[in-house]
């Protein structure tokens, strides 16, 4: 093994997730970054991986820990990073420390496991085949309303991740800006004694959260549907109202193409039938 900085995926509830590659990185690691010692000395006594060398890194340290961590790999040593639970750097703490391993021309692998997310996504009965992750919604203010407006309006499947806490007023304020038809799933306690998921539309699933679930929650929504194509004489209406502003046919279709979302092809194709619109070439 070469120096580098080892980002490995934990379990997310069952222990037995942890993958043999996992094992042999922290038995060779120099030092294991981790955002709880405690929690990560009990992943390792599972593991039966004893005197590991532990240095917190969250939030409030990742970058202070970043020299430590490039010395150790300029020496030869590997580094690995792990977060409580699933892949760090996945609304956990590790982009710093990674961007300036990277920044200092070393080696970043990594040994995949569990994403609470993807897991959440695969088994929520909706499409996966384009998807977005939000992580966590800003809790109030501009940004949440700007953040939920985006949501109601994005074709492809949404996942986030929400506290118990606040799932009911997020699912509630979902089914406001996106119709409370829309489908959607919340999964909590992946891959643990309580394991669920919870499928229906936001107004049934906001009704089921309004009684505080507990454990660790992934929201995932279903996307916006597409929008309705406008009819002929909607597109001749706006071509109407181009032309009689002075536009010439081919800059009114341009116009209206972009604001109703059709093809340009046919918004000049209908140009030709309006009376003085435009005179087709001879």
């Amino acid at each position: 093994m070469t120096g580098a900085l080892v980002l490995v995926a934990t379990p997310i509830g069952n222990l037995g997730d942890l993958p043999p590659r996992a094992v042999e990185e922290f038995s060779a690691a120099a030092l294991i970054c981790c955002e709880d010692t405690r929690r990560t000395g009990r992943l390792l006594a599972h593991a039966g991986v004893d005197g590991a060398r532990l240095r917190r890194v969250d939030d409030h340290t990742e970058a202070r820990a970043a020299a430590e961590v490039v010395d150790l790999i300029a020496a030869g040593q590997r580094v690995v990073l792990v977060s409580d639970a699933g892949t760090p750097g996945v609304s956990d703490p590790g982009a710093r420390l990674v961007d300036a391993v990277l920044d200092a021309g070393h080696e970043v692998t990594v040994v995949p496991g569990p994403v609470a997310a993807v897991a959440a996504l695969v088994a929520s009965g909706l499409p996966t085949d384009r998807f977005v992750f939000e992580g966590f919604l800003p809790r109030k203010g501009r940004e949440r309303t700007r953040r939920l407006e985006a949501v109601a309006v994005e074709p492809r499947t949404v996942v986030f991740y929400e506290s118990p806490n606040r799932i009911a007023a997020t699912l509630g304020a979902l089914a406001e800006v996106c119709g409370p038809q829309r489908r959607a799933t919340v999964a909590r306690e992946i891959t643990k004694l309580h394991e669920e998921f919870v499928r229906g539309s936001l107004a049934e699933l906001a009704a089921w959260a309004s009684d505080t679930p507990k454990g660790e929650i992934v929201l995932v929504v279903e996307g916006a549907p597409p929008p309705e194509e406008a009819s002929d004489d909607e597109v001749v209406e706006a071509l109407r109202a181009e032309l009689a502003g002075g536009s010439s046919a081919r800059d009114a279709a341009d116009a209206v193409a972009a604001a109703l979302g059709v093809g340009r092809r046919r918004a000049y194709q209908l140009s030709l039938g309006i009376p003085g619109g435009v005179t087709p070439p001879s």
